[in-house]
């Protein structure tokens, strides 16, 4: 197998390291427009097959040259990539997995070049994170084990073991992108009708093991490809996890226009933008630095079998692992999308043309890569023969 990674970011990282680990990549390739930075992970990680690259992933001669070198490459690069590498996969031959991006309909935009990936022969799975991505894949996994699935209900969260005040919580992606998903309307589907609700609403608690009562609220993003997968459905919902408190406080930020965008005002003659004061007011209080953090998710998925009631829920529990630094969300995260690189590369995903990971990744090998990498995905089945499921 050769596999390359597109950026030495947090995710691009990871990634590196877990194919690294695997016993079937023979050439590994690391890219940044930084040689090195690239160089510099190199030695971190010690592969024997891994070689640093310099990428202008802008300038498209070179990001061709580097990609028609593997057979699958890890586009870990800010999402405004996505669209034009997986186009340069399919010019190449060379099969791309990202991370996602919903904003500006970029996901969007890459499944529509199913057509053109299918006659090029590769593979392209955008949106592998963990929501949208490994929330995905277990949604497909339960619903493909049910004869008439009805509702798929979803909560994620990365959170700080030890909330501090006032926000009691730590970014693990881009606080920039967190405003996003706080102000932008949420889709889901309720009453088998896609609708959109306000981010923030219908704040409900939510308990984990050791970690007691929580709050779930909407936010955008959650539901991602899931709702044209499956249109069908009677309820299809997504909500983040956070502590009790967090999103009264922060609507109130989004209330006072704190966080709006292509919004200015003026001070002292000055034209200001809020929320880039507020980003730069709430960097150092939100800021991960060497706390510990973890990854909650649970996922609820509802029908029928044989005319008796089913429910599959998967939830995980994961932390920053203690001797390497990694964080709970980069584990989640970077190993998602380095296994299906290498179902992809190993040929356990055979299919070409662009899919959602919904609808291409076999659930059951996802949670038993994911256990083999210390992070532990728990299926639960209940069956009810006459209650009525909703």
């Amino acid at each position: 197998m050769k596999i390359g990674v597109l950026g030495t970011g947090l995710m691009g990282k990871e990634v590196a390291r877990d194919l690294a680990n695997s016993a079937d990549v023979k050439e590994i390739g690391l890219a940044d427009i930084n040689l090195q930075r690239a160089q510099d992970i190199c030695y971190q990680l010690q592969s024997p097959f891994m070689t640093a690259y310099q990428v202008d992933a802008q300038n498209e001669k070179e990001l061709a040259d580097f990609m028609r070198r593997f057979d699958v490459v890890v586009n870990a690069l800010f999402y405004t990539f996505n669209e034009v590498v997986a186009k340069t996969g399919i010019k190449v031959g060379t099969s791309v997995v990202d991370l996602g991006g919903h904003i500006d309909h970029i996901t969007d935009k890459v499944l529509e070049l199913e057509g053109e990936a299918r006659a090029a022969g590769v593979t392209i799975i955008p949106d592998l994170g963990v929501a949208p991505g490994m929330i995905n894949i277990l949604s497909g996994y339960g619903v493909s084990k049910l004869e008439e699935a009805a509702s798929i209900q979803l909560y994620v969260g990365g959170i700080p073991v030890h909330p501090e005040p006032p926000l009691q919580y730590n970014h693990v992606f881009s606080m920039e992108g967190v405003l996003d998903h706080y102000t932008d309307p949420s889709e889901i589907i309720r009453h088998r009708t896609l609708i959109t609700v306000p981010s923030l609403s219908e704040i409900e608690p939510i308990e984990f093991d050791h970690f007691g009562q929580l709050e779930a609220f909407h936010t955008s993003g959650g539901t991602s490809t899931l709702i044209k997968s499956f249109p069908y459905l009677e309820t299809l919902e997504y909500k983040t996890i956070r502590y009790p408190g967090h999103a009264e406080k922060v609507k109130l930020l989004v209330d006072l226009n704190l966080t709006k965008n292509h919004y200015d005002v003026v001070v002292d003659g000055v034209k200001v933008s809020p929320r880039k004061v507020l980003l730069k007011v709430l960097d150092p209080i939100v800021a991960l630095n060497d706390k510990k953090d973890a990854v909650l998710l649970r996922a609820v998925i509802k029908g029928r079998n044989k005319q008796v009631n089913t429910t599959f829920t998967y939830e995980m529990v994961t932390y920053k692992e203690e001797q390497t630094g990694i964080t709970a969300m980069a584990r989640a995260t970077a190993n998602t999308i380095s296994i299906a690189a290498l179902m992809i590369a190993g040929g356990e995903i055979t299919k070409n043309g662009v899919y959602p990971p919904e609808k291409i990744i076999p659930g059951e090998a996802y949670i038993r890569e994911m256990a083999k990498r210390g992070v532990m995905i728990k299926e639960k089945i209940s069956m009810e023969s006459h209650s009525t499921v909703s």
